[in-house]
């Protein structure tokens, strides 16, 4: 069931410690000042998420992020007890977004979830994805080899847990979680009201 919240521990990636750069702007969308700032904490490998990715977000991303209403952020909260490809298909993306071609992955990831989720060593299939979004391969293929973003993932996972997500997809806006791949009237039912409260149009 969809259900909204409030979040007992605050979201902390942009917290101490982080540089003046955005560590986010590869895996963001929507203005760094849009008023509104929705996050979502998503596994490549879910089946909701895909409904979300290729259903809802694009309505989402029309009506509220191209106007500069919200910012959009991915967050990455691999479920790999249940999805063993998800952490996996995590890594690739952000190794993706080294190349400023995150959402082009994420796109193809979710397109293509049913062909990859079910391989038992999906390496292969992921960096043809990769070709496909016009990635430089030999680059990719050595982000992948070496691992070099599994530690970003990984604290991906741990701060989505901390801010109370234990399922996929869990967003997170303005101190609450909503649970589910909600349709797009939820979503607009508390955007709208946030905006409204945020900025009095």
């Amino acid at each position: 069931m969809n259900r909204l919240f409030v979040a007992c521990a605050a979201l902390l990636w942009l917290g101490s410690g982080v540089a003046q750069s955005d560590p986010l702007a590869a895996r963001s969308k929507g203005r760094r000042d849009a008023p509104v700032t929705l996050y979502e904490m998503s596994d490549f490998q879910c089946p909701y998420c895909r409904a979300f990715a290729l259903g809802t977000m694009p309505l989402l991303e029309q009506e509220y992020i191209t106007t500069g209403k919200v910012r959009l952020i991915y967050i990455n909260l691999p479920l790999t007890s249940v999805h063993p490809n998800a952490q996996a298909a995590a890594q690739v993306a952000l190794c993706a977004g080294r190349q400023d071609r995150f959402w082009a992955m994420h796109d193809l990831l979710f397109r293509h979830q049913d062909e990859w989720a079910k391989l038992p060593n999906p390496e292969t299939f992921l960096l043809a994805l990769g070709d496909s979004a016009r990635l430089d391969h030999t680059a990719l293929a050595r982000c992948v080899a070496a691992k070099a973003t599994a530690s970003e993932v990984e604290a991906d996972a741990a701060r989505a847990l901390r801010a109370g997500a234990v399922s996929t997809p869990t967003f997170y806006v303005e101190g609450g979680l909503l649970e589910g791949a909600a349709p797009v009237s939820v979503f607009r039912a508390v955007l709208d009201s946030i905006y409204r409260t945020k900025t009095g149009r």
